[in-house]
Order: structure tokens, then sequence, then C-alpha cells
């Protein structure tokens, strides 16, 4: 391995300065709360859809992507094959949230139900960012700095703390001053970075490989391994679970999540709305060559002797360690300056994905909670209120930090995606019903997000106590704590559907003044008009693309290794 020279860290403060540029004229921005937390909705389409992909693509997607691939194969392509969520998000969800000028999701789910409705799915969101996404996140960065500068600090460990550390507060720093608009804005400069580091990792890996027929010939020797598609005997991704969860999971994250619904409220109107989604959905096609296929380009590359990934024992067997493949090949195969682009790439992912879940959580906490509890503050107080939420969420990320060196088995993404299938589906079931089907009522949607959040909850706790290889007696919650978590999705999505069927039909309808424009069937003729004058055939086209790039996606992997 290189360490990082003088011309990386020339690279690497260049582009800070840029970021530092961006947020000293975005403060200058902020005057009200329609400013910070929605940046005076008034965002492009280019920005939008740049920001959706960057604060997806954070530094847990690119180093555990890589490690995926190199463990998995392409078992993970699926959840990143969204492109087609994103245009439901253009086409069905972004007309509602749009019309009924909502700040937050927990907002529009007041006024389609109730205010009880709105405090439980803030107060999980601000538990999920807090407890998953901002630790997982800050982890994977702190992987990176552990790897690429491993005596810069006096050893691996300090540089693991160091980086971890700096990162959230600066991040934190730069969100509390910039708001939105410097979240957005410096995402789709950091989308540009990720996207020329990824690729010339992938350039520089293929070349030393000897091109994609030679990875294609050494990954056939682990074809089922690799596969797309596995059989339904397979203990980690059989297919029908895939088909099963993915679509729940990318329903949850692209068409009701605060973190990335929330961009698509900024724009200037509803045509720049959907093609920032419709946007999103091109880039989104890019993760799995970019970022799964270089790990499974990493463990070519290892199995030739070419560069040595670190290994780790696993059940008992000595495998490669994943989370190591993406910052291994970085310090072996790319030249000097180069090498501090891609360094500034994975800490512009870092910082995206930070900033992003730092402005969403103080959105939901000054929106959903404070304006609540002390209504009638001035439009300077809730920016301030804002800015010390944000402090707060950095802080308890820190604290967290602690914990996720615990995080074993399947690799840091493969966590972070069961995670979030004790999570999605009850949310996710909400609001399909919510949009779709206008007998669903208070009632039922409180018991639906309430039941699903307990019961995933309890399947978490589950899982990290009981199992084959944890505490295996009674056997009853050591099969619960190995149920397949693909598998568990489905179900408590099944089952936070009927507790919401149920409970809303044990209760009266709502008026037709309660869901005026809120569900499908009640939006007036006045929103229609508007939803319909807001496209033209750029957007069919855009839509036809994205559709058409997944399909393509699709039919090579499934065979490409046969």
């Amino acid at each position: 391995m290189q360490n990082l020279v003088l011309l990386d860290w020339i690279v690497i403060f260049v582009y800070f300065g840029f970021i530092a540029y961006i947020v000293w004229w975005s403060s200058r921005q902020q005057k009200t709360a329609e400013d910070y937390f929605l940046a005076g909705r008034d965002i492009g389409w280019f920005a939008i859809g740049g920001s959706l992909f960057a604060s997806n693509i954070g530094s847990e997607h690119i180093v555990g992507l890589a490690g995926q691939g190199a463990s998995t194969g392409l078992a993970m392509a699926h959840w990143e094959l969204h492109a087609w969520v994103l245009v439901m998000l253009a086409w069905v969800f972004v007309p509602y949230y749009y019309h009924s000028r909502v700040f937050t999701m927990p907002e529009f789910l007041e006024r389609r139900f109730s205010p009880k409705a709105r405090w439980i799915l803030s107060l999980v969101s601000l538990v999920a960012y807090v407890f998953t996404k901002v630790s997982v996140t800050v982890y994977a960065g702190a992987l990176v700095f552990q790897t690429l500068l491993p005596d810069a600090f006096g050893s691996p460990e300090n540089a693991f703390w160091v980086g971890a550390v700096a990162t959230v507060v600066l991040t934190g720093i730069y969100t509390v001053l910039g708001g939105l608009r410097a979240v957005i804005y410096t995402d789709a400069a950091q989308a540009v970075i990720l996207l020329i580091g990824s690729i010339a990792i992938t350039y520089f890996g293929l070349d030393k490989l000897g091109g994609w027929g030679v990875m294609k010939e050494v990954c056939r020797e682990n074809a089922a391994g690799f596969a797309l598609w596995r059989p339904l005997s397979d203990p980690g991704f059989p297919w029908l679970g895939v088909i099963i969860a993915s679509p729940i999971i990318g329903l949850w994250y692209w068409c009701t999540d605060q973190y990335i619904v929330q961009r698509t409220l900024s724009a200037k109107n509803l045509t720049q709305a959907r093609r920032g989604a419709l946007f999103g959905g091109f880039l989104k096609l890019s993760p799995v060559l970019i970022f799964l296929v270089p790990g499974l380009m990493g463990w070519a590359l290892h199995q030739q002797g070419i560069i040595h990934i670190p290994t780790k024992v696993l059940n008992g067997a000595t495998v490669i360690n994943g989370d190591q493949v993406f910052p291994t090949m970085v310090t072996t195969l790319l030249p000097a300056g180069l090498r501090g682009v891609v360094v500034a790439g994975l800490l512009a992912a870092l910082m995206s994905s930070l900033s992003a879940l730092f402005n969403s959580a103080a959105s939901l906490y000054t929106v959903d909670v404070h304006e609540k509890l002390w209504p009638g503050a001035s439009q300077e107080k809730l920016v301030r209120v804002g800015r010390t939420a944000t402090a707060v969420v950095v802080l308890l990320g820190l604290i967290w930090i602690p914990v996720m060196p615990m995080i074993s088995g399947g690799g840091l993404y493969q966590y972070l995606q069961s995670v979030q299938s004790y999570l999605a589906p009850p949310i996710a079931a909400v609001f399909l019903l919510g949009i779709f089907w206008r007998r669903i009522n208070a009632r039922g949607a409180v018991w639906g997000l309430t039941t699903g959040f307990i019961l995933g909850m309890l399947k978490i706790t589950i899982q990290a106590i009981f199992g084959q290889g944890k505490v295996e007696s009674p056997a009853f919650l050591a099969a619960v704590g190995d149920f397949n978590f693909l598998y568990f999705a489905g179900v408590l999505f099944t089952l936070s559907i009927l507790v919401v069927i149920i409970a809303s039909l044990t209760a009266p309808p709502p008026t037709e003044d309660q869901i005026k424009g809120l569900t499908f069937a009640t939006r007036t003729a006045k929103e229609k008009q508007e939803t319909r004058a807001s496209w033209n055939w750029v957007d069919v086209v855009a839509t036809l693309v994205v559709l058409g790039g997944v399909l393509a996606m699709y039919l090579y992997f499934s065979f490409w290794l046969n």
C-alpha cells in the first residue's frame, strides 16, 4: 500500500476549500425557516437530482457495496437498481407532497391522519437517524481513515477515532451554518467527485486485471456465489426474499423518508421536483457498475495475487474482509493526485450523507416537535432551534460510535439493509394505504405505525441475542433470531397492512374535508390540472430512459457469468 503524498493532500485541501466557500455563501441566505429547511423552495432539477444521488451514496455505500461485491457478488444489486422507485417518486408521490406544501413527511401524515401519527413517525425517524444511519455512515468513514492513514495518528485505531470525530464535527458545523441550501449544492458537487473517483478505480482495476473478459473468467470460479439471482435454498439472499423485501425498502426509503423526499420539496415548482427525481433515478443506475463491480474486481485481483486484501475470521473460516476492499484498491492501484481525488470523494460521500441526515433530523425536531410544544416562535428562533437540534444529533452520533466496532456478520451494507428491513415495512404500509385508499383513518395509521415499530425492534433485539452461535435456547427465540431478514420484511409489511386495515374499519371513515387533495381519489380539479400542466415529452422520455436502463442492467447481469 502507498501512503498519501503531498499532491494528494493538496487535492484534498482544494476540495475542502471549495466546500467551505459554498457553506459561507449558503449561510448568508438563511433568513426564514423555509430558507433553512427547504432552501427557499427555489432549487432546480439538476441540483435536486445530484443531491438525491449523493445523499443516498454515502461512504457506507462505497465501502460496504465494494465489500458486498467481493463477498456476495451481485446479491445486493437489487437494492442499487431502485431507479424505478424514483420514477414512482416523480410521478406518484411528489405531486401529493408538493401540493400539500409540507416541510416534513410527518407533517404530511398529520394532514392525512392525525397529530398522533405525526408524532410517532417523527420519533421513529429521529431514533432511526441517530442509531442506524448516522452511526453506520460514521463507522464506514472511520474505516476509510483507518486504511488510508494507518500511521498518521500513531496507530490505525487512533486514525479510526480521529477520522470519525473530525468528520462528524466538520460536517455538523457546515450543516448548522448552511442549512439545506448548503447540503444540496455541496451534494451536487460531491456527486461529481464520487463518480470520478469510482470510475477511476474501475478503470485502473480493469487495466491491472487485463480487462472485463478476464474479470468474468476469474469470477466464473465462484459463479454461484456471485450470481444476481440465488436459489430459494440460499441462506442469505433467496430470490423470493429479494423480490419481496427490496421493493418495500425502496418505497419507504425513496418515497416516504424525510431524508430523501426533503430534496424534492425544495424545488422551484412541480416540474423541477419531478425532473430532479428522474435525474436522480438516472444517476441511480450507476452504483452497480462503479461500486459493486469494483468489489468483484477487488476479489479477482486478490485471487490473482495482484493485490492483498486483509482477511477476517467469520464463523470459524478465514474470509476476505469485504469492508477493506475499496480502501485497499485506492491505496494500491491509484497514482498520486488521483488518489487524493478518490479520498476526497470518500470524504464527500461521508459528509454528504451526514449533512443530509443532520438537516433532516433538525427539520423533524423543529417542525414536528418544537413548533407543536411551543407554537408561535419567530422565524429566527426556529432557525436557531434547528441548528441546536443538528448539534444534538452530531453529539448523539459521536456517543454511538463506540458501539459500531461490534458490527459483524455479512458486512456493513448488509447490516444496514437488514436494519432497514425492520423499520421500513410499517411506514411504507401506512403511506401506501393512506394515499391509495380513502377509507384508511387515523386509528389505522397510529396502530399500524406503533405495532410495526415494536415488532421490528423486537426482531432486532432477539437477533442480537439469540440464534446460531449465540444463545440457542429457547429454540423458538433462536429461530426468530435466525429468520431471514428478507422474509421478515415481507411478514412485517403484511402484518402492518392488516393492522392498519382492521383498526381503520373499527372507527368512522375520515370526512371529505380531512382527505381533500390527500388521496388519489380526492385530488381537486385544480391539482389535477396543475399536475398535468407540469410535464411534457421531456419527462416521458426521461422516464423511459431510466426504466430502460434498469431493464438493460437486469438482463445483462442475470446472465453475465453463464
